[in-house]
């Protein structure tokens, strides 16, 4: 039995080669998040505090609702959300910066087959070829 409609279109979806790609992107992007974290958190944000005077952005906060022996305390933590967004600038340069060398590496690969293509010359055309062959017969 023949199968059709969303299933099979997920079947084909998944059978494809750049599934595999996006999975092992997905992989290096969770590591690299990873270590982007730990870039802000335990090298950059540190620096900050410093030159802020000692503050601490992880614990900067707005309470709404004090702790309680029965409930934790309701707070806005903007200090955690300057932490990411610090992250988020951190990998958007990154980003930035290997997808301009993607595009610089395949500029130069480019200009490479451009030039190779014009110092090659160009190979003529069957028609002139076999004009060509008949000539030099008619000479013999």
């Amino acid at each position: 039995m023949k199968e059709t409609g969303f299933f099979a279109e997920f079947r084909k979806f998944i059978a494809r080669g750049n599934v595999m790609d996006m999975a092992v992107g997905l992989v290096v992007g969770s590591a690299f998040t990873a270590i982007v974290n730990s870039l802000v958190n335990d090298i950059i944000m540190p620096i900050v505090g410093l030159l802020t005077g000692g503050i601490d952005f992880q614990n900067l906060q707005i309470v709404l609702k004090p702790a309680t022996e029965s409930a934790e305390a309701v707070a806005i933590r903007y200090g955690l959300f300057i932490n990411k967004i610090i992250s988020f600038v951190i990998i958007a340069f990154a980003v930035f910066c290997i997808v301009k060398a993607i595009n610089k590496m395949r500029e130069a690969s480019a200009k490479k087959e451009k030039a190779a293509a014009a110092a090659a010359p160009a190979a003529p055309a069957p028609d002139i070829v076999l004009l060509t062959e008949i000539r030099d017969l008619l000479k013999k």
